[in-house]
């Protein structure tokens, strides 16, 4: 008789490394109110890259209701895209790559529409995304848990990855995509798209006080005593 062999080690200190967030932070919990369209939270994503989320969240919303669709925005001329994109900390870059991100999609599907994804198994709902100018691991994971298809998936932006391989649970030197295929197989099974979405928060939070890029404040951290970084 084969005998169980029991959790993964990394599974568990996920687990723990939850719990210490939540008592420090709180729940950091999203309203399904707060999921939006798979389109719109592409859009965001695309142009979101290092600008603050409330700031992209407001451009995106900008423009849907300047021109009343995402392919009267995939038609704007670029110069006018860039200035509605001012705040955004690459404007130009975004517009350009919002406009070949909707093309593509124009191209494949006829229209903006992302709903024969909700027909695919999300490995292979990020993949097709992934083939789409400017959507990388971030964005597709971040369409896949986070807007109304609500799937099992890790959102990971620099804060995320920094504190995961501190932890010693991603390898240093490891992108996006690695570090997404390190953690989602021992992601703890019983957790759904929620606690996925909400792990992300709790960790990106911590990111964003106490585990920094440089002179992080390792006294007071609640994840002390999980992390390699420390204890090297």
């Amino acid at each position: 008789m084969q005998l169980p062999l029991g959790s993964d080690p990394r599974t568990d200190q996920l687990e723990r490394i939850h719990a210490a967030l939540i008592a420090e932070f709180g729940r950091i919990e999203r309203p399904d109110t707060k999921r939006r369209d798979p389109v719109w939270t592409l859009v965001q994503g695309v142009i979101g890259a290092r600008t603050k989320t409330a700031v992209s969240n407001a451009a995106t919303d900008a423009m849907l209701e300047r021109y009343g669709s995402w392919e009267a925005v995939a038609e704007a001329p670029l110069e006018e895209l860039t200035s509605i994109l001012s705040n955004q900390t690459f404007p130009e870059q975004s517009a350009r790559r919002l406009k070949e991100s909707l093309n593509r999609i124009i191209e494949e599907r006829g229209q903006v529409d992302l709903r024969h994804l909700s027909n695919l198994e999300t490995a292979d709902m990020m993949e097709w995304l992934e083939t789409l100018p400017g959507i990388a691991r971030k964005i597709s994971a971040g369409i896949a848990n986070t807007s109304v298809f609500d799937r099992r998936a890790v959102v990971l932006d620099t804060h995320h990855r920094r504190v995961m391989q501190r932890m010693g649970l991603v390898a240093p030197k490891a992108d996006t995509t690695r570090a997404y295929d390190a953690l989602m197989p021992v992601m703890p099974e019983e957790w759904t798209a929620k606690d996925i979405d909400e792990h992300h928060l709790l960790v990106k939070r911590l990111g964003q006080t106490s585990c920094r890029p440089t002179n992080p404040k390792c006294g007071g951290c609640p994840l002390r005593n999980e992390c390699a970084y420390v204890s090297a």
